[in-house]
Formats: structure tokens, C-alpha cells, sequence
């Protein structure tokens, strides 16, 4: 086995989960790989300032944040690889990672892949995000106190964030596609009562309208074909995620909406695999909790191979 290839433990995932997976298992002496396409932080990069994460007291941007993870991990040996990750076997022993920078042998593998924002693939989306257009309404709402957003969606996120975005802002509009919400009925009450959200049922958005900045919205009502403009500051999208598992998929046990099966113990069904992060099928996905994952993860990752 060539040891420039092989490690105690390879971390597929460059977000706070597996950067967490990664310094606390290289603090506890294993020879750790992380491998990751795009930049440290993950999904946390697209986030302008992180306001709900311990220890920065005046916020700290997501890219900053991702590049500390990083080095915390690396300060203790861990290695990165930015490569793309074609394949992988991870019934056997070792466990192999095929890249497009080569191939990479595991004792051990944290899935920490993440999962991402659906979009509504509208043009000028992407050049809009941290502009007026986000994801999180727990991330980013706080930019928005006393002012007019929407969020479209149906879902019980959804109405957790028209809920947030109620309390700080002085107008939400909830755009819904179809004439009832997909939300369970504790949270559609909860939005009747809220004085503040006005519903937009039936109804799409087709086009974002901007300067600099996000300046509204045009929404169709789909009963009447009639076309309306909104004036915003922000608009929060929260259609769901796409869990980042296609790769795992015959193999890992998955849930029907694709995120991998893993306890609070992060053990998927595959010995010495496991789950962190918003790819782990749970109620709560913050860089909190998959902070959280990522400590777990590396220490049974470490008691596995101490076992084995």
C-alpha cells in the first residue's frame, strides 16, 4: 500500500463538518485527507456574514470562516486535495477514493459532501445571492430588520422562515406555487397569525428585478396569468436541498429524499463509513450542528480503527 496515498482516514467534504472531522481526528494522531472540489466552508462561502456562530461577536463572513477551519485542521497534519471525486468503493478494505488527481486508499471515510440550496433557476439568480437573494433565513435575516422580504416556498423551512422573517421585518410575503401549503398545520396557523405575512398562493416567481441590489421581484398568478411586481429589499428561497449523494447511492442506505441514514453516532450502514453534516439525514442542518457531526464522526471514526 503506498503510504502517499493511503491515510488512516479520508474526509470527502471541505465544509465545517468535515474540517471539524478532520482536526479533531488529526489532533488524535490518525494521518487525515480531505478531500474537496471548491473552496474550504462550503456552502457556508455563499453566506456574506455569519451572525449565529460562537465566538465571533461581530460576525465573521463564510469564506473567512471556511479558510480558519482549514488551517485549524492542517495546523495538526491534516492534508487537502482539491480534486473531483469520480468514484468510490466503500464496502472494502481499504476503502478507495478514485479523484481525477488520482486514487486515494481509506481505512476509514467521513462523507461530509454537504448538501445544496435548490434554485429557482431564474436568470440573474446566482449573481444575486449576498445581493438580496439568499438561502437561510436563520443566516441572513437579521440584514433585513424592518424591512420587506418574501420567501417562496411551501414546506415546513419555508414557513420557519416566513415565521423568523416576521418577527424582524415589517413585510413578508409568502409565494407558494400551488393554493396550499405543503407546511404541517401547527406552522400554517402559526403564519395566520402572523399580521405581517401576506400569502401570494398560486403564484411563481419569473424574474428578479435589480440594480446593484435586489429591488424586487415579478410573481405570476398561475389561476389568472396576471403579473404583479414587488417591491423588496430581500428575497429568502427555501424550495429545499439536494443532498450531494449520488455517488453513494449504491451503497449507503439513503433516505427517500436522498440524505444518508446515520444516527446521532454518525454510523451509516457500511462499517468505518460515516455521515456529518447537512448530507446526514436530521431535523436541523446549521454550521453548528455539522460542527457538531464533525467531532462525533472523528471520534468513532478513531475508535473503529482503535477496535479493528
Amino acid at each position: 500500500m503506498d503510504r502517499s496515498t493511503s491515510y488512516d482516514l479520508i474526509v470527502l467534504g471541505g465544509g465545517p463538518a468535515g474540517y471539524t472531522a478532520a482536526l479533531y481526528a488529526a489532533r488524535a494522531g490518525l494521518s487525515v485527507l480531505v478531500i474537496e472540489q471548491f473552496s474550504a466552508g462550503g456552502q457556508m462561502t455563499q453566506t456574506a456574514m455569519i451572525e449565529n456562530y460562537p465566538g465571533f461577536d461581530e460576525g465573521v463572513d463564510g469564506y473567512s470562516l471556511g479558510e480558519k477551519m482549514q488551517k485549524g485542521a492542517e495546523r495538526f497534519g491534516a492534508k487537502t486535495l482539491r480534486a473531483q471525486i469520480l468514484s468510490v468503493q466503500l464496502a472494502c478494505d481499504p476503502k478507495v477514493i478514485r479523484t481525477d488527481e488520482g486514487e486515494y486508499l481509506a481505512k476509514t471515510v467521513i462523507v461530509a459532501t454537504g448538501a445544496g440550496h435548490r434554485h429557482l433557476g431564474l436568470l440573474h439568480e446566482e449573481e444575486l445571492v449576498g445581493k438580496g437573494v439568499g438561502y437561510c433565513a436563520a443566516c441572513d435575516g437579521m440584514f433585513y430588520r424592518g424591512k420587506r422580504v418574501a420567501v417562496v416556498g411551501g414546506g415546513n423551512s419555508a414557513a420557519a422562515d416566513a415565521l423568523l422573517l416576521s418577527r424582524i421585518c415589517d413585510t413578508v410575503y409568502l409565494i407558494h406555487r400551488r393554493d396550499t401549503l405543503r407546511a404541517g398545520k401547527t406552522e400554517r396557523e402559526a403564519l395566520k397569525k402572523a399580521d405581517n405575512i401576506v400569502w401570494k398562493l398560486n403564484s411563481t416567481v419569473e424574474a428578479f428585478q435589480f440594480e446593484e441590489q435586489l429591488t424586487g421581484i415579478t410573481i405570476k398568478n398561475k389561476d389568472t396569468g396576471d403579473t404583479e411586481t414587488l417591491s423588496l429589499d430581500g428575497v429568502f428561497i427555501s424550495i429545499g436541498r439536494e443532498p450531494q449523494t449520488k455517488l453513494f447511492q449504491d451503497q449507503l442506505a439513503l433516505s427517500e429524499e436522498g440524505y444518508i441514514l446515520a444516527g446521532e453516532d454518525t454510523k451509516t450502514n457500511l462499517p468505518g463509513v460515516f455521515s456529518a453534516g447537512d448530507v446526514r439525514e436530521k431535523p436541523f442542518r446549521q454550521i453548528v450542528t455539522a460542527v457538531s457531526d464533525g467531532a462525533v464522526a472523528a471520534y468513532y471514526a478513531e475508535q473503529y480503527l482503535t477496535e479493528e
